[in-house]
């Protein structure tokens, strides 16, 4: 199993654990095929904004992060926003998951980041689990939405 930065050649696949990722785990609407796709090139285009790593196996997609930036005032530098963290079914149990965490740290560190956030939903108690063993800690501030 491979850890790496998402490419072009990736697309097609990856909108297919994209959209699994939102319709079946987190019971929302379907995205436009489009819409979804673009966002995907967004990334690959625009590195400044974010970027994606890809889990591949014998060939195949088993899993994706997404890296969003933006910056911390109070600390002057870069802050990456751990949006998307997502293992297909099937490949569970494998660490795929702290193998995708793992790269994405290892990224903010190697590129001088502030810190590295994310949420996930109060019932993913499996997430949280991870989480908790990869050493994070749940966040002083509050998160708010409209």
């Amino acid at each position: 199993m491979m850890i790496r930065p998402a490419a072009a050649k990736d697309i097609p696949d990856l909108h297919g654990l994209m959209k699994a990722y939102i319709v079946d785990f987190y019971k929302q609407p379907e995205p436009k095929e489009e819409e979804l796709k673009n966002l995907i090139k967004h990334l690959l285009g625009n590195p400044a904004a974010g970027l994606q790593f890809v889990a591949e196996e014998n060939g195949e997609l088993i899993g994706f992060s997404t890296l969003y930036f933006t910056f911390s005032t109070l600390k002057v530098k870069r802050q990456a926003i751990l949006n998307d963290l997502y293992v297909k079914p099937t490949a569970r149990g494998k660490k795929v998951g702290e193998q995708l965490f793992q790269t994405c740290l290892q990224y903010i560190r190697e590129n001088n980041f502030a810190s590295m956030t994310w949420e996930t939903a109060k019932e993913n108690l499996i997430a949280q689990s991870l989480y908790k063993k990869m050493g994070g800690q749940l966040s002083e501030w509050l998160v708010y939405e409209i």
